[in-house]
């Protein structure tokens, strides 16, 4: 990937919607792969939760979205615990099944609602990040959707007021940047791999990131800005 990393603020409703379907398209045969014992992997994202948790909790958000139900609460820790008690006693490939279709579906309910619920589709993706590291499968938190989600990532961090920051990744031409635009803090800088990147803003480790799972992570270099500024999603 080298295409062009300095994202322009201007919203691409569509964008969200191409992360999903093209994280769909690679996720979900994966899946049908596996063996029924591996659904029961925890995942080091989400500590209490196994790969088939992740999933039913990624497929209970997004038919949220599709659904209009986006009522106070409706991604709260109590809820997400529902959703996926509400899944106990499903087959696994029900599961998939689900999930598959509400990534097809939730592109276009997002992209209609103006911005709002584009973090839908980057925490989906994190999550699927989540599940192909706890499976050992390369690309944890790269692959396919990586050019869909760094400029998301890119915008979000800047809308969302996160410390500014000029990262100058492995797998771009030139740097993206991110976080506050405003001028008040001089930006930290980045240098590492993609995959290091998103894990820095998803709060994930780094810890062996690179020990063969996925290329563009391991060493890195931060500076001016503390790890703990970065988190997109705290936690």
């Amino acid at each position: 990937m080298t295409s062009s990393a300095d994202v322009r603020d201007v919203r691409d409703p569509e964008l969200p919607g191409r992360l999903l379907t093209v994280e769909r398209d690679t996720l979900i045969p994966l899946l049908r792969a596996r063996s029924e014992a591996d659904f029961g992997i925890l995942t080091a994202g989400c500590p209490e939760w196994t790969v088939r948790d992740v999933l039913a909790h990624c497929s209970a958000v997004l038919l949220r979205v599709v659904e209009g139900r986006l009522e106070k609460g409706a991604f709260s820790p109590e809820s997400n615990a529902r959703d996926i008690a509400e899944r106990g006693d499903w087959t696994n490939a029900r599961v998939v099944d689900e999930l598959e279709r509400a990534m097809g579906e939730a592109g276009v309910v997002i992209a209609r609602a103006g911005g709002v619920l584009d973090g839908v589709a980057l925490g989906e993706w994190v999550h699927a990040g989540d599940v192909r590291e706890a499976l050992g499968e390369p690309g944890a938190y790269a692959g396919p959707g990586l050019p869909y989600a760094l400029p998301l990532l890119a915008r979000l961090s800047r809308e969302r007021g996160l410390v500014p920051l000029h990262a100058d990744v492995d797998e771009l031409d030139e740097p993206l940047r991110l976080g506050d635009v405003s001028g008040v803090r001089t930006p930290g800088r980045f240098i590492g791999g993609a995959a290091t990147l998103v894990r820095l803003y998803a709060g994930r480790s780094v810890v062996g990131a690179g020990a063969g799972a996925e290329s563009g992570s391991g060493a890195f270099e931060l500076v001016g800005v503390e790890v703990g500024e970065l988190n997109m999603f705290g936690g």
